[in-house]
């Protein structure tokens, strides 16, 4: 029977919950003084460091959900997301608007990848 090992948690949520090999990080945003590309670096930068702390990279992504404010800013977030994203390796995505929960916030990333 698997564990689940639950990391940075509060009664709310927690950031990274691993299950056997699979690992799931909660939604990540950046700065909200800052544009959506800036805001999409912030987001993606907290990513790859949960991903490390889990001891996994971004070539073992293996599904990203991404929430716009505005898709409008749908070429924008694509910008950096692309460059990003290890040639190769690129995980199942969905990409959708939604109201975030501080009306500054333009963009929110939500990763789960393997480990080992």
């Amino acid at each position: 029977m698997s564990t689940i090992e639950r990391k940075h948690t509060n009664p709310r949520m927690s950031q990274i919950v691993i299950h056997g090999n699979t690992l799931y990080l909660a939604g990540q945003v950046g700065d909200p003084q800052h544009t959506v590309a800036d805001q999409t670096r912030d987001a993606l930068a907290r990513v790859e460091a949960l991903l490390k702390e889990a001891g996994s990279t971004r070539e073992k992504m293996l599904q990203a959900t991404i929430w716009l404010a505005d898709m409008a800013d749908f070429e924008a977030m694509n910008a950096v997301w692309d460059t990003w994203v290890p040639a190769g390796h690129a995980p199942t995505r969905a990409c959708g608007e939604a109201k975030l929960a501080d009306p500054r916030l333009l963009v929110e990333i939500i990763v789960c990848a393997a480990r080992g």
